[in-house]
């Protein structure tokens, strides 16, 4: 919104020409989103609490009973700054951009509708998850498949650490990248079981996303650096830097301990958006590094079941996901979120190697 009022007035006054920067842009979405989350938090957490939004906590958590009752569906608070700082910074006739939006508020209806069965109507099994697995999956397939129809979008795969290897999953990209953007929706819900667990790497996943989308958007670079370059992408800078201050806003009240969580409404639907940035800059692999904590969370369940029914009743973790383990284990809380941020950040900087190391 501001673009479309100030850069027309920079033919006039020369100092409004630093609005056509998506660099600028970016910069004042993530202080707008943040700046939005921390103001508007407090209100918010009041409003939860008035409403007994309250989060259910199940019985086999006993460590985290003290919990029960904190005001959950702060992912609101997210999509409010979120939202806000894009349309306000974004170059609105961007496809790029509405498609995200669309990915991120779809995926995050499914969490709100989910939250409110659980939290307001009292049914703590919420959404069955065939139903929401539907759901995400019709999302994903409207997404991807709009993407698909502009006959200049490939569906070679990039493979990390190796320029020359691309393979063209032909009529199979389409499950594929759908695969991508549920999977990693689900993994993001399955990481937040701890106060600011999920939305750390969150936040550090956005950013580094934000570094990818620039560079694929700009040809020059993205020829330079060797990576798939998709015109027009660029603007979706803007999306990951509001998702990385919405983040961080919503962590002031997230942070041990928590006087919010943000539930499905807010886990589904940034977990949904960055597989889908992921497939829109063709990283779809990559996702698998800078994610790699949200991936170990989900292989810790998967393993878990599937030993469990395997063997007759036999686990392999105390409690999954990987974090309950740990804290069965006796590690504190705040110990273990410190610790997989600090992975996160440093998955992130593989990630980032892969720019150079082809």
């Amino acid at each position: 919104m501001i673009y479309h009022i100030l850069v027309p007035l920079s033919t006039q006054f020369g100092l409004f020409n630093v609005f056509r920067y998506i660099t600028f842009r970016s910069i004042a979405a993530f202080i707008t989103a943040l700046v939005i989350s921390i103001l508007f938090g407090p209100r918010v957490i009041r409003y939860l609490t008035e409403l007994k939004c309250g989060q259910y906590i199940h019985e086999d958590v006993t460590a985290h009973q003290c919990k029960a009752g904190t005001p959950t569906m702060g992912g609101l608070l997210i999509a409010l700054a979120l939202c806000l700082a894009t349309l306000l910074w974004s170059d609105l006739t961007n496809g790029y951009v509405w498609l995200t939006l669309f990915v991120f508020l779809g995926f995050g209806a499914v969490g709100f509708y989910d939250d409110y069965l659980k939290v307001v109507k009292k049914k703590n099994k919420g959404l069955s998850a065939k139903d929401k697995f539907l759901i995400q999956t019709a999302v994903s397939f409207v997404a991807t498949g709009i993407l698909l129809i502009n006959p200049e979008y490939t569906t070679s795969l990039s493979v990390p650490f190796f320029k020359n290897f691309q393979p063209d999953l032909g009529f199979f990209y389409l499950p594929f990248a759908m695969l991508v953007v549920v999977g990693a929706s689900n993994a993001v819900n399955l990481t937040d079981g701890l106060d600011g667990l999920a939305i750390g790497p969150t936040v550090v996943a956005a950013a580094m996303f934000a570094l990818f989308v620039y560079v694929a958007g700009h040809t020059q670079i993205a020829k330079y650096l060797q990576v798939t370059s998709v015109p027009g992408v660029g603007e979706v800078t803007i999306f990951c830097a509001s998702m990385a201050g919405a983040g961080l806003g919503f962590l002031w009240f997230n942070a041990y301990p928590a006087q919010v969580f943000m539930g499905d409404v807010g886990s589904l639907s940034l977990g949904g958006a960055l597989g889908f940035i992921a497939v829109l800059v063709k990283q779809e692999l990559l996702l698998m590094i800078v994610g790699g904590l949200f991936v170990a969370e989900t292989l810790s369940v998967i393993l878990q079941v599937g030993y469990f029914k395997f063997s007759g009743g036999k686990r392999i973790f105390r409690m999954a996901p990987l974090h309950h383990h740990f804290e069965l284990k006796g590690i504190p809380e705040s110990k273990i979120i410190i610790r997989f941020w600090i992975l996160s950040i440093l998955l992130a900087l593989v990630a980032l190697g892969t720019l150079k190391l082809r």
